[in-house]
């Protein structure tokens, strides 16, 4: 492991340990639909990132689903059902050991936050409209996410020394813009149809606010 790959294990060691302790651990045990959503969504994570493309070595793309898990479980459950599918596809060798860290840190930790941020602000500061739902806190974020987590990567393998910038930005980089509209539809189509069909899965909507008094 290198030092930053050290590093970042550490903070995400740091980051997991206050989720854990936070976590409500006997909701997860004892209610089985909390159950269902969190390891029914960790193995769907788990299969969309198995498949995967890029040219060099860790410089691969796939699509994310984080903004749409985010949205659904809450930030708490969104960072242990994504933190499962990683370690998923870390055992199975789409992904090395020593980059847990970095890719907890920067694949899983920094895009959940992003769009539970956006979540936040929208709610506390937007009109409370199925529309803004849909689109500010789902389908927008989602290309956001998958734009921040490239970008940290690229600086990531910049900043070790592992490509230079003129590899990342003609390989990897230059990917950010096929990825975002796909990203985007992808989050913002999943959570219209879970808003839809079922919204008691959905933990940050509510009827009250966006659909109620809205005619």
């Amino acid at each position: 492991m290198t030092t930053l790959q050290l590093i970042a294990l550490a903070g995400w060691l740091i980051v997991m340990g206050g989720v854990l302790r936070r976590l409500n651990i006997a909701s997860l045990w004892q209610d089985k639909k909390v159950q269902h959503l969190v390891f029914g969504s960790a193995a769907c994570l788990f299969g969309l990132w198995w498949f995967r493309a890029g040219i060099f070595d860790g410089l691969n793309v796939h699509f994310m689903w984080l903004s749409a898990l985010c949205l659904t479980l809450g930030w708490r459950f969104a960072m242990l059902s994504a933190t499962i599918a990683l370690i998923g596809v870390t055992l199975i060798g789409k992904e090395s050991w020593a980059m847990l860290g970095v890719n907890g840190l920067l694949g899983v930790a920094a895009p959940i936050s992003l769009t539970y941020l956006l979540y936040s602000l929208s709610f506390h500061k937007l009109p409370r409209h199925l529309f803004v739902y849909i689109f500010v806190c789902a389908f927008f974020p989602g290309a956001l996410a998958i734009a921040t987590k490239m970008g940290l990567l690229a600086g990531y393998y910049f900043l070790d020394g592992t490509y230079n910038w003129t590899t990342l930005t003609d390989n990897y980089l230059v990917l950010i813009t096929l990825m975002l509209f796909p990203e985007a539809m992808l989050n913002g189509m999943t959570m219209t149809l879970l808003i839809i069909y079922k919204p008691q899965w959905v933990y940050t909507f509510y009827d009250k606010f966006y659909l109620q008094d809205k005619d």
